[in-house]
Parts: C-alpha cells; sequence; structure tokens
C-alpha cells in the first residue's frame, strides 16, 4: 500500500471563486494546493469586459496574500451582445485565457447568458482565428426536457454544431456528467476536452435523496444516474489526455442553500484535491492522479507544467461540518489522504 504520493504541482481548470466577502473566505482553500485556477466569470454583474477581468483579478491576488504562489487565469462571460473586439483584446493582453458559454439560464447567475448560438458566431470565428479556448456549461434549458438529459441532448443538439461549424475552436466541455459526454470528448481526434469533478467521482443521484432532500449535493449539471458516475471515473483515471482536473469548487452561504428554491453548487475546496486521491486509490490508478491532475490540463492550454510538488499522505483527516460558514463536500467524513503545503 502506498502511503505518500507526490504530484506535480496541480491546477484547477474550473473553479468559482466568487466575489467581496466570500472570495476572503474559500480563496485560500484553492490556493492552498493549486498553482493556477480558470476562475468562471458568472458575478453579479458578470464578466464581460477586460477592465473587470483586470480589477477581479486584483481582488483575488489581494485576498490570497503576498506570500501566495497562485495565479487566477481570467474568463470571459459570452453574451448575445459581447464584442468580438474585445474578447480579442482581452486574450491577446493576456487578461482572457478562455471564454465561458452559459446557455441562458442554466445555472448560477448564468441569465444574462446567451439565448442562441448564432448571437455568438462572430465571436466563435474570432476565437477560433487566435486560439481562444472556449469553456461550455453544456446543458440545454428547454423546460420539456428532463433535467437528467439536458446535458445529452446539448451535445446532440448543439455541441455537435460547433464542433462541424468551427473545427479548429478549442473547446472545453466543462464538469461533464454523462456517458454520452465521456463517449464524445473520447471519440474527437482534436481540439476538444472535457473536465471532472470530485464530486461525480464519488455520488450518483441518489446521493440528493439519502434520508431527505440533501441540498448541499445539489449541483448542476445534477449527478446523474449510477452507469454515468461509472463512466467519468473510467474516464477520469484512463490516462486520456482529453480529461482532467475542473473541481467546479461553487461555494454558497446556508440562506442560498437551505431556502425554497436552493442554489447549485458543491463546495469542494478545502478537500478537493483529497477527493480525487481517494477515487484513484479505491480504483488502484494512484499511478494515473498525477496526469489527470498536473499534466493534461497544460498541455491542452498550451501552458508550461507548473514546477514543484504537492504530497499527499496516507492519513486519516476529519473533514469539519463547516468550513468558514459554508458545509464543504465530505462533511463530517473521514478521508484517509492529507495534503502536505506545496513545495
Amino acid at each position: 500500500m502506498t502511503d505518500q504520493i507526490q504530484l506535480i504541482a496541480p491546477d484547477d481548470w474550473h473553479v468559482h471563486l466568487r466575489d467581496g466577502e466570500m472570495l476572503t473566505q474559500v480563496v485560500a482553500h484553492t490556493a492552498r494546493m493549486f498553482r493556477r485556477a480558470i476562475v468562471m466569470p458568472n458575478l453579479r454583474p458578470p464578466v464581460v469586459t477586460v477592465e473587470a477581468a483586470k480589477a477581479y483579478r486584483e481582488r483575488i491576488v489581494a485576498a490570497c496574500g503576498p506570500s501566495s504562489a497562485f495565479t487566477p487565469l481570467m474568463t470571459a462571460y459570452l453574451t448575445d451582445d459581447i464584442a468580438p473586439d474585445e474578447i480579442e483584446r482581452g486574450f491577446l493582453e493576456g487578461v482572457f485565457t478562455a471564454a465561458k458559454l452559459y446557455p441562458a439560464n442554466a445555472t448560477t447567475n448564468s441569465a444574462a447568458g446567451v439565448t442562441n448560438l448564432r448571437h455568438i458566431h462572430s465571436v466563435l470565428l474570432a476565437m477560433e482565428r487566435i486560439g481562444m479556448p472556449l469553456l461550455i456549461h453544456g446543458e440545454v434549458t428547454d423546460v420539456d426536457v428532463d433535467v437528467f438529459d439536458r446535458e445529452a441532448v446539448f451535445i446532440e443538439r448543439s455541441l455537435k454544431s460547433i464542433r462541424e461549424r468551427y473545427p479548429d475552436l478549442k473547446v472545453v466541455l466543462e464538469h461533464i456528467t454523462t456517458e454520452q459526454a465521456v463517449d464524445f470528448v473520447g471519440s474527437a481526434d482534436r481540439n476538444l476536452a472535457a473536465t471532472i469533478t470530485p464530486h461525480h467521482l464519488h455520488i450518483n443521484r441518489n446521493a440528493m435523496f439519502a434520508g431527505g432532500l440533501r441540498s448541499d449535493f445539489f449541483c448542476l449539471p445534477v449527478a446523474k444516474r449510477e452507469r454515468h458516475r461509472l463512466a467519468l471515473r473510467r474516464a477520469a483515471m484512463s490516462g486520456d489526455k482529453r480529461f482532467f482536473l475542473g473541481t467546479d469548487s461553487a461555494p454558497h452561504a446556508r440562506p442560498g442553500k437551505e431556502t425554497s428554491c436552493g442554489c447549485a453548487g458543491i463546495f469542494n475546496a478545502p478537500h478537493a484535491l483529497e477527493s480525487y486521491a481517494l477515487a484513484f486509490s479505491q480504483d488502484n490508478k494512484l499511478d494515473r492522479l498525477e496526469a489527470f491532475a498536473s499534466l493534461h490540463g497544460p498541455a491542452f492550454y498550451g501552458l508550461p507544467v507548473n514546477e514543484g510538488v504537492v504530497t499527499l499522505q496516507r492519513e486519516d483527516e476529519l473533514v469539519p461540518d463547516v468550513v468558514n460558514g459554508l458545509v464543504p463536500f465530505h462533511a463530517g467524513e473521514t478521508l484517509p489522504w492529507r495534503l502536505q503545503p506545496c513545495t
């Protein structure tokens, strides 16, 4: 049995850090284990300009403190009327690393998202030309489509056409939850990848209803049937470079989770890497964790691999019921891995 593993310092390719007081409460958890993170732009108001992204980046860096080695990678929030020139300028100036496509009303703070792909045709052409990645929340929002089918339907209705119309556009299908998504990404010859969260490796849709309505396991896309969870595990642990780590850690204050219309999101940042290590060790694939966490993402984004390492020690760690007023993923559970500081 392996008692200790060292990984090249990993990155989180999908995280929600929020803003204001919430930002100061959560960013340290991400910064202590990841050297870089793709920061989602769905604030209120959303990050739609270069100047807004610069200002948000400055707030994140300030919240981390002067001794932190963490680098936030900023994204633009696509809207129906966002200007291609603004997207291109932000990317070429090194402010935007990527742009995020939220179908309007698909998830938290997405009301200003894209209502029809034809509205951003010129934006996607520009992104394809300059090599800027498109990050997609891949769900349809039609009320007549079952919530458990919305990712699969998005792939058929929208993602296939995006891939056909813009073959040189780099696309990341974020936080995938279905066997269909695994198969579609796995069939791509180039320019398509996917992030996988720790919670979707551990829970299926039953978790939301175990002993009652469990709002802390409600996220979007929602967890699916067991066969989908197992497909995600196979993909994450396959060594396939098209799949890499993205926590989708999405904190919400208790009033937002425990209400008549609870917010979607799982706060997994405090023990994200330990959670991934648990899943990989359960399937005897710890030797595949470093590539998934530290190598595949930089390769897709065309960024250098980080210097330094992190160490995971096989040592029991009790996850608190509450962290900074927020309920973390694995709350009350004992995880068999403990993260040592980055070196």
